[in-house]
């Protein structure tokens, strides 16, 4: 397969495809509005659903290449490719891919046609608009985990900002214009200081070489040859912009409100997705270029405490929470917390963990938002103390949620146990103490997970409009939609090796490369001070 991808130029056009597909599919649904009147609604819903879909299920065939034909031992960039953009400026469209960005690319581009299937009944009105916006914003989280260069990375970091935005903001729930606001005010302020920071790096680059310069390979080089002057502050904006989507606590505030007010695909891709940004943006952009300061003692120790913190204050607060989509969105951030720690306790094991974990919460906090929007379009509410016996009346749904479940709260044989013993595992000869504190918020997970479960599934089933919904079980859409979610869960709890090699050497290459660099400066300190 690997040949054949070769054989036929696969890697020179792919990931450009990947990026203009999606947006002429915007194109196609905005002119294809057009054609229907206001007596047409029925048809127009179902025209616009058909191409979304296609045009995803389009992107995740092609992408699925990229699994064989990326050589993810190679220090090179994998199907790189690099055209001048703006060339007074030193500004290029340079995209490319290691092991670590293949994952993320793989998971956005196979999760939005389950993005798509999960809004097929749900949204009914402008929904030629919708669409298009998802697929703008497919393109703007994929160019965000593909660009090379520091001014396209920001370009499709703002790109995928507007369509979240109004997708909450139009298609969200009561209070969706506060959700959706506090959403992009978070997002931009953090967004404005890392582009002063992208600009100042610019600056350095051109005093260093004489010309221009916004390459990350670039940017990569100067790191290597010390702190560049103002590192710090240039390292704290990118940190605070991915500290703010990761979202790290205490910048986790706007997370639960656009959580909930956010129709089920935007809950999806939000969870899935967009908040992986910014825990990519550390392991590609601030820990990479600035390893002396990110891995200094009191810097890394404001991260690892802020980490474990979130991981402990997340699930304290999902145990409490009445809403099951608040709840799950709390459970993000504690989850996130893990990821955060893997970073910062700068292991092989660690770092590989956070991957897993990254892609393991991908995978079941998205089930569990489509599962939440199922039941929602049912009995419209999402207390958990309106519901009680379902597992008597709809036996399929019972199984996915418990199922999913039992993922999130990382029981072995399911996704969400590997990422989280690698973490522990790689943090604990490092951070100790860290580490034995996080896995505290393992009993707490299983506590507010299992006792939602229970109060859904499995408490008496009293109230008349539970016993209304006996044969309204899943449908084959539903089942079609879960199965592929149900099946990653199984396969990378039981064989995960395939993931953890294709991340192993891009995980290796970070942690060797940030450790080489804190030597340098050890021994730069110390023939300072003799």
């Amino acid at each position: 397969m690997h040949a054949f991808f070769d054989g036929i130029g696969y890697n020179g056009w792919i990931l450009p495809v990947l990026l203009v597909l999606p947006l002429l599919g915007a194109l196609v649904l905005v002119a294809d509005a057009r054609r229907f009147g206001t007596d047409q609604a029925e048809a127009a819903m179902a025209r616009s659903r058909s191409i979304a879909l296609w045009i995803c299920l389009a992107e995740a065939l092609l992408s699925l290449g990229l699994w064989w034909s990326v050589d993810v031992s190679s220090a090179a960039w994998q199907a790189a490719v690099t055209l001048p953009w703006i060339p007074q400026w030193g500004v290029r469209f340079a995209v490319g891919l290691d092991g670590i960005a293949l994952m993320l690319v793989l998971l956005t581009t196979c999760l939005m046609p389950l993005a798509v299937l999960g809004s097929w009944t749900s949204i009914r009105e402008r929904t030629h608009s919708y669409y298009a916006l998802l697929l703008v914003l497919t393109t703007g989280m994929l160019g965000v985990f593909m660009a090379l260069d520091l001014v396209l990375f920001y370009v499709m970091w703002e790109v995928m900002l507007i369509p979240m935005y109004l997708i909450i903001g139009i298609w969200g729930g009561q209070r969706r214009l506060y959700a959706s606001l506090k959403f992009f005010l978070y997002t931009m302020i953090g967004s404005l200081l890392m582009l002063v920071a992208i600009i100042w790096i610019g600056m350095v680059v051109r005093r260093v070489t004489g010309a221009p310069d916004f390459s990350y390979d670039t940017a990569l080089q100067l790191a290597r040859l010390g702190p560049i002057p103002g590192a710090f502050w240039a390292f704290l904006a990118f940190a605070l912009a991915f500290a703010v989507k990761v979202p790290m606590f205490p910048f986790h505030t706007w997370l639960p409100d656009a959580h909930v007010e956010a129709p089920t695909a935007g809950s999806v891709i939000l969870a899935a997705i967009m908040l992986k940004m910014g825990t990519f943006g550390f392991v590609r952009f601030a820990v990479p270029l600035f390893p002396e300061i990110a891995m200094a003692p009191a810097v890394r120790s404001v991260f690892l405490a802020l980490a474990v913190i979130g991981i402990v204050y997340g699930a304290l607060v999902a145990l409490v929470q009445p809403d099951f989509k608040k709840l799950v969105a709390y459970s993000s951030v504690s989850h996130l917390g893990f990821v955060m720690l893997g970073i910062f306790a700068m292991t092989v094991e660690a770092m590989q963990g956070a991957l897993m974990v990254t892609i393991s919460h991908g995978i079941s906090t998205g089930a569990l938002f489509l599962l939440i929007g199922m039941i929602y379009e049912r009995r419209h509410t999402r207390l958990l103390a309106d519901y009680g016996g379902l597992a008597s009346v709809m036996p399929l749904f019972a199984v996915a949620l418990t199922i999913v479940a039992l993922s999130s709260i990382g029981v072995p044989g399911t996704n969400g146990f590997v990422g989280e013993f690698l973490v522990l595992i790689g943090s604990f000869p490092t951070q100790p103490w860290y580490a034995v504190i996080a896995a505290t918020s393992v009993i707490i997970a299983a506590a507010y997970l299992l006792w939602a479960v229970q109060r859904i599934l499995y408490n008496p089933l009293t109230k008349p409009e539970n016993q209304a919904l006996r044969g309204r079980d899943l449908n084959w859409r539903e089942l079609g939609l879960l199965a592929p979610l149900l099946l990653a869960i199984v396969w990378l709890g039981v064989y995960p090796k395939p993931v953890l090699q294709k991340t192993e050497a891009a995980a290796s290459r970070l942690v060797q490369q940030v450790e080489s660099a804190r030597l340098s400066e050890q021994r730069a300190q110390t023939g300072g001070a003799r």
